[in-house]
């Protein structure tokens, strides 16, 4: 039996409950320039608060990926992208002790898909998931204790 409607959008409370109870579906971007560098965004909220990291976000339910990723790379590169313009590098987990409300006594936990993304500068970015941006060398990224390990998880072989 399969659910259908469209994606839906959790109250706060309702959604704590989730990350409480379960893992989470999210799709990570890591975003490349013609010289090989990659996009970082200085994270404004839990888990992560005030580290670098990839853009990203979760897939809501009823959601099919395709449109996720459509919606995530609109909302968090400025333009929207199709899952084929990228290259899937593959599943991750990240899992932290804290969690998005800053609620006592439980983490959160992702089951992540990466996907690698060219593209060329001028993107507008929006402020509204992290405060800051700057294109990294790899090399670079990976000695910054700045950088969450788990965005260091993608160079890493």
């Amino acid at each position: 039996m399969s659910e259908t409607g469209p994606p839906a959008m959790l109250s706060r409370a309702a959604f704590l409950d989730v990350v409480r109870d379960a893992p989470l579906v999210s799709i990570d971007l890591i975003v490349r320039d013609a010289a090989g560098r990659v996009l970082l965004g200085l994270r404004r909220n839990e888990p992560a608060r005030d580290f670098w990291f990839v853009p990203g976000g979760r897939v809501l339910k009823n959601e099919p990926l395709e449109a996720a990723f459509g919606r995530l790379t609109a909302s968090e590169l400025g333009r929207a992208k199709q899952r084929s313009d990228a290259r899937f590098l593959g599943v991750y987990e990240h899992v932290y002790d804290n969690n998005a409300g800053e609620r006592p006594g439980f983490g959160t936990h992702y089951v992540v898909l990466g996907y690698e993304l060219r593209l060329e500068a001028g993107l507008e970015l929006p402020p509204e998931q992290h405060s800051d941006y700057r294109w990294c060398g790899v090399a670079a990224l990976l000695s910054d204790d700045r950088v969450h390990a788990n965005t260091k998880a993608y160079f890493v072989d």
